[in-house]
């Protein structure tokens, strides 16, 4: 072989073992699945709303836990039970495989005129012990959804009869009480309990 073509033969093989290393990188079982890493945590802002139980929620209720945030509302048809239903399927494979720490689902209502602690306690009930629901304020509920970048807005109908458009994102809420990480829809049981772990390792 040539000296020429020898150097471009060494230079394509070189090529070629660039490109499937990074191949294997992008494939690696470390790499997240769907949930988009913040580069750097946000803190959340200062609000003051309620739980279930009436009890007082502010930033430190976040802290000292891992939080899935979902905003929506109990007179939902499908998107909040659907997302809350998948949360809870992934939160059992996370325990039956032995996660720890288990992350916390929290329900916070973009519909406080008929979500009142009582309901939406309720509510969470029906996707497993240990969930955290929260209302509030409508004043204060726009404190944290605006600085979390999401969206809601009520629709006409009449005084019971609505609807309200809002995100459809899961937001994981670090020990801090920071907007760590988020997931986008469509949501999938296996993405949640593939990256949890990862984002929960890694902070």
């Amino acid at each position: 072989m040539r000296p020429k073509n020898l150097i471009i033969a060494f230079a394509l093989a070189i090529a070629l073992a660039a490109g499937v290393f990074v191949a294997a990188r992008l494939q690696t079982p470390a790499s997240l699945n769907t949930a988009f890493l913040l580069p750097a945590p946000t803190p959340l802002p200062a609000f003051s709303l309620v739980d279930q139980a009436g009890n007082p929620v502010t930033p430190d209720t976040f802290r000292n836990h891992w939080n899935l945030v979902f905003f929506g509302f109990t007179h939902c048809p499908d998107i909040c039970p659907t997302t809350l239903q998948i949360l809870a399927a992934a939160r059992k494979e996370l325990v039956s495989s032995g996660q720890e720490p288990i992350p916390r689902i929290v329900l916070v209502s973009v519909d406080p005129e008929r979500d009142s602690p009582g309901v939406i306690g309720r509510y969470v009930d029906h996707f497993g012990v240990g969930n955290l629901g929260i209302t509030g304020q409508l004043e204060e509920l726009r404190k944290l959804t605006s600085s979390l970048g999401v969206f809601f807005e009520k629709q006409a109908g009449d005084e019971e009869n609505y609807a309200v458009d809002h995100y459809a994102g899961v937001i994981l809420i670090n020990p801090d009480a920071e907007f760590h990480a988020l997931f986008s829809g469509p949501h999938e049981v296996r993405n949640f309990v593939h990256d949890i772990p990862l984002l929960m390792a890694g902070r």
